[in-house]
């Protein structure tokens, strides 16, 4: 039990902002190469997305992302990777205008 606390306290210290369900296409580059992916969760620190692109931990990308009615492109860095299923990115200098229209698609606080 002692284990699963500790993983628990490893994925709260990871994701620092709320995420909401939202799938969505992402087109990415990073690491050796682009692609195209979906978004599983997104929130305003950052996004989960499935892909089976290899994308290491530390790896900076540059994603772009049509939300609703608008086109985001956002620089982040890949927070951690769960290899042949997806990662999770942290944004970068997210622009105000993207993270006030982010809190009113979603609903965030």
């Amino acid at each position: 039990m002692a284990e699963d606390e500790e993983n628990d306290a490893t994925s709260d210290e990871r994701r620092r902002a709320d995420r909401k369900k939202l799938i969505v296409d992402v087109r990415f580059d990073g690491g050796d190469g682009t692609g195209i992916a979906n978004t599983r969760d997104i929130g305003l620190g950052g996004l989960y997305m499935t892909t089976t692109a290899p994308l290491d931990q530390g790896v900076p990308i540059v994603m772009t992302l049509n939300v609703g009615p608008r086109t985001m492109n956002i620089s982040g860095v890949v927070a951690y990777s769960d290899p042949g299923h997806g990662v999770g990115v942290r944004f970068k200098n997210l622009a105000s205008e993207d993270e006030e229209f982010l809190k009113e698609e979603l609903h965030l606080q």
